[in-house]
Parts: structure tokens; sequence; C-alpha cells
């Protein structure tokens, strides 16, 4: 965020934006990155310009020329800066990022910011674009202009999916007496989520998915794939059950146990996959979805020693194994988020499991 008077805060993956954003303006081209996150040395994407808007309804253009980088307002020259200067600045802002934590300021950088009409270290964005960019496609010689979400391994591993009351699925439990449920319900351990369902288990209930908890993520879930609720379901059941977290094992076991009846463990890696990608392209629990990417470029990462590497729409199957190899489902808040208690309704007993997905 920033202030009046020119400084600037945030935190290590706000400041890690900022940093994408000098960096890329000084290289002019963003490699492509495999499924392990490793350089495609012979595939990039010339980058012809940075477009930002610091205020609603101005855009400021950051064209990049061999030397410089000309900023013009309303295809207005305002000034030029080389090329060497946006790279030493964000060479010095992985260097501070490194150092600091939490949320912090860095006086040098936002004055070198402010001085190229930079006020806030995120531009503004109602969807997941965190930088626009005109490219150039090196095979064809198309030029685009495409929106890339950002990801930093600077600092802590971000969500892909964020919790809350939209992202619980609803469980039906069988063989639990209202009595068992009350005693179980009120453990109140450090651990309450693993002996709540150890208890379960030790009573000799049954929990098996039934539905989730708000009807506009299950129609987006739709969208994905008409099984995707009854996919996850299931996952997030095994996650609750058996404490394994990471995604690609979950994959793994729901292939293995193939509670839709597919025949073929492949189907549930591909169809996860898929919903990986929407997650990190644009689709969110409580918002209609179109089915369509908002970060239309796709994906870039800003690796721990400064590296700059993209995942665009182009080499999308890397972009998906990479998702399903670096993710893990992750426990959030049972009180904000009230899962994890028994209930009943009609004479049956029911609970409640939420999905959130971090980068590991």
């Amino acid at each position: 965020m920033a202030k009046n008077d020119g400084r600037m805060s945030g935190n290590k993956g706000e400041w890690s934006e900022l940093y994408a954003f000098m960096k890329l303006l000084s290289q002019g081209r963003v490699y492509a990155a495999t499924e392990k996150v490793e350089k495609i040395d012979d595939v990039f994407y010339p980058i012809l310009k940075i477009m930002r808007e610091e205020q609603k309804g101005q855009i400021i253009d950051y064209v990049i020329t061999e030397d410089n980088i000309d900023i013009e307002i309303e295809s207005r020259t305002i000034m030029s800066v080389s090329r060497k200067e946006f790279d030493d600045n964000a060479n010095f802002l992985l260097q501070e990022i490194a150092t600091h934590s939490g949320s912090f300021e860095l006086e040098e950088v936002a004055k070198f910011a402010n001085g190229i009409k930079v006020t806030k270290i995120k531009a503004p964005s109602s969807d997941t674009t965190d930088i626009s960019m005109q490219i150039q496609d090196i095979h064809t010689n198309y030029i685009r202009n495409v929106g890339f979400s950002i990801k930093s391994e600077v600092g802590n591993a971000p969500t892909l999916l964020n919790a809350g009351q939209t992202t619980n699925f609803i469980y039906k439990v069988t063989g639990i007496t209202a009595e068992q449920a009350q005693e179980i319900n009120a453990i109140d351990t450090s651990t309450k989520i693993k002996d709540r369902i150890k208890a379960i288990k030790e009573l000799g209930g049954t929990i098996s998915y039934v539905d989730m908890n708000h009807q506009g993520f299950k129609r987006n879930l739709i969208m994905v794939d008409s099984s995707m609720p009854q996919i996850i379901g299931n996952m997030l059941l095994y996650y609750f059950e058996e404490d394994i977290k990471e995604c690609d094992k979950l994959v793994e076991l729901a292939g293995q146990r193939d509670p839709l009846g597919y025949g073929d463990a492949m189907m549930y890696e591909y169809k996860f996959k898929k919903f990986l990608c929407s997650c990190a392209l644009g689709m969110k629990p409580a918002k209609k979805w179109d089915g369509l990417d908002e970060a239309n470029g796709g994906y870039i990462i800003v690796k721990a020693d400064g590296e700059i590497l993209a995942y665009h729409i182009y080499n999308r199957n890397f972009f998906e194994q990479y998702l399903l190899d670096n993710t893990i489902l992750e426990r959030a808040s049972t009180s904000r988020h009230e899962y994890m208690r028994l209930y009943e309704e009609e004479g049956e007993m029911f609970i409640k499991f939420n999905l959130q997905v971090r980068f590991r």
C-alpha cells in the first residue's frame, strides 16, 4: 500500500510484485518455465511494454526501447529512464525483501518508484491479474496485451484458493447417536480436528460426501467438470481422515480408490489439474465464473533467487503439472468458517469439512 507522503509499505509478496515489474522492464523479456520451474532457454516472450493503472482511468505505459524505458501517458512520453537504473533498483529491492519480514517500508525504493510515477506497490486490480504486458509471440510475431498473475517464492507460500464458508463441503455421518455427537463436538484439544475425526471412527461412524455448502461454488466447479464436486469432496475426506495434505498424493489416492468408478486413475489427475488451473487463473468460490481466464497470459513466478519465469497459456501442460506438484490442502480456522461440528438435520447426522489450497 502507498501513503500520501510517497512512502510505501508492504509484505514480501507485495514488494515482489514491484520487483517483478522493475526487473521485467530491465530484461525486456520473460522466459518460459518447465513443470519443475526451470528456465526453457529457447522459449521466451519479448515484452514491448508494461501497462499500469495507478489512478482509476489513467493508464501509464512503460515502453521498452533499446537502452531506456519511455514512460508514456496517452501516447506522450513524459520521461525516459535507463533500463540499467531499473535493473539496479530491482536488484537492490530483492536484497531488501530477503532481509525483512512482516510488513515493511523501503524509503530508497519508494523514492525511485515515485520518480517513475509508481505510487502503489500493487497495481490496483479487480481480478487475478497482477501485471499487464504487451508481448510478442516469437513464433508468429503476433502482438497482444496479456495479464499475468504473480506468485512469489521469496516470501511465505501464498494460498491458491482461500477458505471461507463458501468452501465448506457437507458429509453424511452414519453410526453416531445424538449423545455421541455432543461428546465429539465437546472435544476442544489443540488437535481437535484430528481428534474429532478419530472419535467418529472409534465409535464406528462412517463419513461420506453428499453436497457442498455454497451452490455458487458448486456451480463453478461443475463448469470445470461435472464430476468436480464429488472428486474434491472425496479428496477432502481423505485429507481429513488420513492427514495426507499434498495434492499430488491425494490425486494418486483418488486414482487408487476410484470413488467415481472411472476405472482409470488418470481421470482424477487430469480433472483435478483443470480445477487448480482454474483457481490460479481467475475462478473464485463466491463469484459466478464465466469459464474465462482473468489472468489471460498465465502465471509469473518470482523465484527465491530473483529469477522470473512464466507459465504462458502456450505451455499450460507444464503449468498444470507445476500446480499439482506444488500445492497442499490446509486446515483453516474451524470457528471462523463453521466446520468440523456434527449437526442433525431431519433425523440424519452431518459434518462439514473446509477446503483451502496453499502452495507448499
